[in-house]
């Protein structure tokens, strides 16, 4: 089959699911008269085919090397011409087409082609030197949705922070971001990731898992954030396409580590250090903590609360505490960014017995 033969075959399977209009005229009688308004309605039915095919044009992009994708409106029915090319140096050889791997029905030969992608079931095009020949090129056609980009891959966390949570140990550059996906959806994979400030590109590896992704702006440390970082991650779950969007400040996202080193240093005096991983020097980058002294038996983000106070000291004294029994928490934030606060720390006091752990 030619390139024309195979366009002309699209169109035909096209016309024949968007316009079935157009070819029950052909039966409608023999007069001169109904032959000419039948033609004259194929002709019409022909133009409109054509002019659709042109708006969907503008919605086929190309991402990133071999991967285009179609966006469709949110709509049953959706179809899209899509042009695929084998490749320059493969113009004058017998190049055969397969889906996913598979041969199509009818068969596609040619180096350039016109698929029709319909609704959500496109997939990976690959051309071969013959049917069953060498592997010269592919193209992953995927389809996302308009114009509200419709999600369905990862899981909504809050509207503050979307489907993505991003966070930092400190200020020297690195981020890591997490997320989770949706129960029937766990197979979906990152195809791209896009994160820059301003006009530099920031790095980023997906993690092993595919939970998340670390980041590295090596334009960062100590200098004042005047532009936000910009991520966006490109998920695709079979032929569909998602792209999910965060734009942060890094001192949004810091977040001090679980102190260390907390004990109770004499009588009721409770000390703790900054944590390794934080900025230096501290006079610069200072935290502050929240102390808070809760029941026995209670969980340190209880609402029965026996002490509750912040302070800028590495210890606090819980001498007008009566109780023996209690539990003595505490955790940092960047005082003066005043970003998330860290996991809590804890002690537990039984009488004379203190056991002092990490959350």
């Amino acid at each position: 089959m030619t390139d024309l033969e195979v366009k002309l075959e699209t169109h035909r399977q096209t016309r024949q699911t968007l316009s079935p209009i157009c070819f029950q005229v052909q039966h409608f009688g023999s007069s001169h008269r109904v032959k000419m308004q039948s033609l004259l309605l194929l002709v019409l039915c022909a133009g409109l085919h054509f002019a659709s095919s042109d708006i969907h044009q503008h919605n086929i992009q190309t991402l990133m090397d071999n991967v285009v994708v179609v966006r469709v409106p949110y709509a049953h029915g959706s179809m899209v011409e899509v042009p695929l090319t084998c490749g320059d140096a493969y113009e004058h050889k017998d190049v055969f087409w397969k889906k996913n791997g598979e041969e199509l029905t009818p068969a596609l030969q040619g180096n350039q082609i016109t698929v029709l992608v319909k609704e959500m079931k496109a997939g990976n095009y690959s051309c071969h030197l013959s049917s069953s020949g060498e592997h010269l090129n592919y193209t992953l056609i995927l389809v996302q949705l308009e114009p509200d980009n419709r999600t369905v891959i990862l899981e909504w966390n809050s509207p503050e922070e979307g489907h993505i949570h991003c966070s930092a140990m400190n200020y020297n550059g690195s981020f890591h971001c997490t997320w989770k996906k949706t129960q029937h959806r766990s197979h979906a994979a990152v195809l791209l990731i896009k994160a820059s400030r301003y006009l530099d590109e920031i790095s980023c590896v997906v993690d092993a898992d595919g939970s998340g992704i670390q980041c590295q702006d090596v334009n960062c440390p100590y200098k004042e954030e005047n532009n936000p970082i910009h991520l966006t991650i490109y998920m695709h779950s079979y032929s569909r396409l998602e792209a999910y969007t965060k734009s942060f400040f890094l001192r949004e996202i810091v977040r001090p580590e679980k102190l260390p080193n907390l004990h109770i240093s004499s009588s009721q005096v409770f000390s703790w250090a900054y944590p390794d991983t934080w900025e230096k020097p501290r006079t610069f980058f200072s935290l502050h903590f929240h102390v808070k002294v809760v029941h026995n038996g209670q969980s340190c983000n209880s609402d029965k609360i026996i002490l509750d106070k912040t302070t800028e000291e590495t210890k606090y004294d819980v001498v007008n505490i009566k109780s023996k029994k209690y539990v003595f928490c505490v955790r940092a934030q960047d005082k003066y960014a005043q970003g998330p606060w860290s996991q809590w720390s804890q002690c537990i006091v039984n009488k004379t017995e203190v056991n002092c752990q990490l959350l």
